[in-house]
């Protein structure tokens, strides 16, 4: 059954399970588990790298220090390779994809992705660290990864960490988002969307102002029981009403028929000047927004579980 066709039985069955989901919730101790720190650090250590663009050298370590934090917790990481057709060229890329086993028992079929992009955008003589935009979800992604191998949750869990979100010259349809195209197009041919029950993308997520608007392209049933949690935890400030529209790897899923919403902070500085800048830097996040973020999502896990059937 898929809940993206089923508006109103969604909607009663989060008011009548509001209670059961709720007391759920409260009893996993996943949300409480989250390390901030940790994750800013990881941050950190991504942001070290440097720029982090296409085909490049400090990409190659950023996945590798993926992959070797996945592996520390006992995930096992796959390289999902392919050659993207770019404005310069045809570039070789590789998502990164980690599944999380459900806990024994559990229900087995219908899975939830969490996924976030790893690269930085390219620019010719410019500083561009991405410490929002690249690391700071990636680092979250890493942290619920721990969190989640340590908790494992009702159902499967699919951690993936798209290459090739940047437009290589400027944001079009055929310049952008080039590993979510590419891997929503491969597990479509492979008949493997449909056990997708809802998908959790996260992109600039670390701003020490943080202020996540729903965005509209975003399937609203998920959207409805993110923002909750984040009112049951006490961040209604961070997670306003306001609408916004936002072109992100999210899109060739729900173009896919896959339920998505993308959490994404879009006000990044003053004008917002910060973003694709050389201002992106490790002093604008906050290991708080980190935890924010990552909280909520854990927060949210359970009822997103319950409404799937697990």
């Amino acid at each position: 059954m898929r809940v993206r066709y089923l508006p109103r039985i969604v909607a009663v069955a989060v008011a009548v399970g509001a209670v059961a989901a709720a007391s759920a919730r409260q009893a996993v101790p996943s949300v409480a588990a989250f390390d901030e720190e940790r994750a800013f650090a990881d941050a950190a250590t991504m942001v070290e790298l440097g720029p982090r663009p296409l085909g490049s050298d400090a990409l190659e370590a950023n996945r590798r220090y993926i992959e070797e934090q996945l592996r520390a917790v006992g995930l096992e990481p796959e390289r999902d390779e392919f050659t993207a057709a770019t404005p310069i060229g045809d570039v070789e890329m590789a998502n990164i994809i980690a599944r999380v086993a459900p806990r024994d028992g559990a229900p087995t079929g219908t899975r939830i992705v969490l996924a976030s992009h790893f690269d930085t955008k390219l620019f010719e003589g410019l500083d561009f660290v991405g410490a929002n935009d690249g690391a700071s979800s990636t680092a979250v992604l890493l942290e619920l990864a721990r969190v989640l191998a340590a908790h494992p949750p009702g159902l499967a869990v699919d951690l993936v960490f798209f290459d090739g979100e940047e437009a290589v010259v400027d944001w079009s349809d055929a310049d952008s988002i080039y590993g979510s195209r590419s891997l929503a197009a491969r597990w479509q041919a492979a008949g493997e969307l449909e056990s997708i029950g809802a998908m959790i993308l996260l992109d600039m997520v670390g701003d020490a102002d943080l202020q996540i608007p729903r965005e509209i392209n975003s399937t609203a049933w998920i959207n409805d029981v993110v923002w909750d949690a984040a009112r049951e935890l006490g961040y209604s400030a961070q997670f306003p009403e306001t609408p916004h529209a936002i072109m992100d790897d999210h899109l060739p899923f729900i173009d896919a028929g896959v339920d998505a919403i993308d959490l994404i902070d879009f006000t990044y500085g003053p004008g917002h000047s910060y973003w694709h800048a050389p201002f992106d830097t490790l002093d604008k996040i906050s290991a708080e927004s980190l935890g924010i973020v990552g909280r909520v999502v854990l927060q949210a896990l359970p009822t997103i579980e319950l409404l799937l059937g697990g």
